[in-house]
């Protein structure tokens, strides 16, 4: 009677530690239902108000619109006497300057202005401020092994994602609490062999449209640990 029960409880243990696994998809779940559990970021219409701090600049403060229903984008930036709005509205683009619609072709080339960036800074802002939960989007490819790992002193469930090769080529990692699943770093390298790329830490939250996010966003490069600027949501 007693060796059926030590292989029980050989094979209970077993089960059990089994069971502890999680899954790249089972974290991302849990992740989603920390930062949006009631699903609102599908239907997503709101403000966001950011300010970039940079070392040797003075800030860009920044109003970002954002309704995914109306698939509508805008945002006004504003950085010493310049200000540059872009809207993205399904596929047109208008660009303000200065309060201006018709720019000087000067203006465009020093100021870089154009639809594609105006695309570029819409990916940019709902791609950022839409994790976890854009990690959902067709093209991203979640890897299916939960790692653990260690990042500043404090343990953390790891996800890792890459993406077809239409969507990006940049492999990109996402620290998870292990207790709360709270999204508190991420990570992403062009070349993981050359740690390149740069980390984000993530401290404090907003809650906008019941949706927990990031309140201040630091910026690192990964080879050197090097500050590059922090976002801050108002």
């Amino acid at each position: 009677m007693s060796k059926h029960i030590t292989t029980f409880i050989i094979l209970f243990s077993f089960s059990i530690a089994f069971g502890q696994e999680i899954t790249g998809k089972e974290l991302l779940e849990k992740a989603i239902q920390y930062h949006d559990p009631n699903g609102n970021w599908a239907t997503f219409n709101g403000t966001l108000q950011v300010t970039m701090e940079t070392p040797k600049n003075k800030p860009r403060v920044s109003t970002i619109k954002i309704n995914l229903p109306k698939e509508y984008f805008y945002v006004k930036a504003t950085r010493d006497n310049k200000t540059t709005e872009y809207t993205v509205e399904k596929d047109t683009c208008a660009i303000v300057f200065n309060g201006k619609t018709d720019i000087p072709v000067e203006d465009i080339q020093k100021n870089n202005l154009s639809c594609e960036r105006a695309n570029l800074y819409k990916g940019y802002y709902e791609y950022l401020y839409g994790l976890p939960m854009k990690l959902k989007d067709e093209g991203t490819i979640i890897d299916p092994k939960v790692q653990k790992k260690t990042f500043k002193g404090k343990a953390y469930l790891v996800l890792k994602a890459t993406y077809t090769e239409d969507v990006g080529k940049d492999i990109w990692y996402f620290y998870f609490d292990p207790k709360t699943y709270a999204m508190e770093v991420y990570q992403f390298f062009k070349n993981e062999a050359k740690n390149d790329g740069e980390y984000i830490l993530l401290t404090e939250e907003a809650v906008i449209n019941d949706i927990k996010m990031p309140k201040k966003r630091a910026w690192y490069y990964n080879k050197n640990d090097g500050y590059l600027g922090t976002d801050i949501l108002k």
